[in-house]
């Protein structure tokens, strides 16, 4: 299956939709990360950026495979590249998939699966792959959860990943969960949208004292952003 970019899947005025194959090569998903990351770039705001994963029964169990520290850092990097774009990042996938897909989806800001899912955990020989995984999954889970999902279990099957919000919604026909979440979520898709994911992520460590400076300053910059708007706008004139 081809990794990349592909427009004819998603209305171009919706925002870019890539298919991403979890067996392929880590440097050609670092790459295909890398090329949506440029792309990103030229679109206009309230666009998406969607992630289409599709089953492959036959890949490998392991994750990532034969591959150097710096392969790995450029995928790290690539990643969080992704993760800091100012468009909402949607993510699609059904049936079993394992390899990179898992951090993936921890990394898209709303993930629709379909109803066969099964989510095969990035192992090697028998342990889980100590990559920022593991970090993501004590972020959007906690510590005890993901403590029991790294040392225990093999796969997330579809009512867990539900049950601890790896899942947002479950769909039988993606194509169109996909389209409507793009229509939804892309009218929240601007630079307002990066900055709600940092203070969110801030959030799950930072002291109370050391968060609220960083609050009020992203309130004060909404309310000139509010302000700036006119009139029209009934949140300006609160």
């Amino acid at each position: 299956m081809k990794t990349g970019p592909d427009r004819t899947g998603l209305p171009e005025e919706l925002g870019i939709l890539v298919r991403l194959d979890g067996g392929s090569p880590l440097p050609a998903l670092t790459a295909a990360l890398d090329e949506v990351c440029e792309q990103a770039g030229g679109l206009r705001e309230r666009a998406v950026v969607v992630l289409r994963f599709t089953p492959a029964p036959l890949q490998p169990r392991e994750w990532p495979g034969a591959v150097s520290i710096q392969e790995v850092k450029r995928w790290e990097r690539a990643l969080r590249r992704m993760e800091q774009l100012d468009h909402v990042i949607i993510a699609a996938v059904e049936g079993t998939c394992g390899g990179p897909v898992l951090d993936l989806l921890l990394a898209a800001d709303y993930r629709i699966a379909g109803p066969g899912l099964s989510l095969l955990l990035p192992v090697n020989a028998g342990h889980f792959w100590p990559g920022m995984t593991l970090y993501r999954l004590v972020q959007h889970i906690g510590l005890a959860r993901a403590r029991r999902i790294v040392l225990w279990d093999s796969a997330i099957e579809l009512h867990d990943a539900t049950e601890l919000g790896i899942v947002d919604q479950v769909s039988e026909d993606l194509t169109e969960a996909v389209h409507t979440a793009a229509v939804l979520r892309g009218r929240l898709s601007d630079r307002e949208t990066r900055i709600r994911r940092r203070l969110l992520e801030e959030a799950a460590s930072a002291e109370y004292d050391d968060a609220l400076g960083v609050h009020l300053a992203a309130c004060d910059r909404e309310l000139r952003r509010l302000s700036d708007s006119g009139p029209e706008h009934p949140e300006a004139a609160r």
